[in-house]
């Protein structure tokens, strides 16, 4: 009688640990499908106002000069991209 007490008394603990491993599971997803949700929102809204403006950002990248303005951009946000991060050294030090 003891030991099927002492069985009872695991499966109990087993079973209450696997409850509460499920209810921070359940936790989780409620948290990435929210997180989710927000992205998905913003690409929304951004692809909301490319149709309201009517650009066609493909047609644009196919326009002679295109890949130019992307290095010109990428190039100016690594310049940027250093310059916040110097002066966050010379804070930081």
């Amino acid at each position: 009688m003891n030991e099927t007490t002492e069985q009872q008394d695991l499966l109990m603990a087993e079973n209450e640990r696997l409850r509460a491993r499920i209810a921070a599971l359940e936790d989780e997803l409620v948290e990435v499908q929210a997180r989710a949700n927000a992205v998905v929102g913003e690409w929304q809204e951004r692809a909301y106002w490319l149709d309201r403006w009517h650009l066609d950002l493909n047609a644009l990248m196919r326009r002679p000069g295109a890949s130019e303005f992307r290095a010109v951009v990428r190039a100016v946000r690594s310049v940027k991209r250093m310059v916040i991060m110097a002066k966050r050294r010379l804070l930081n030090s």
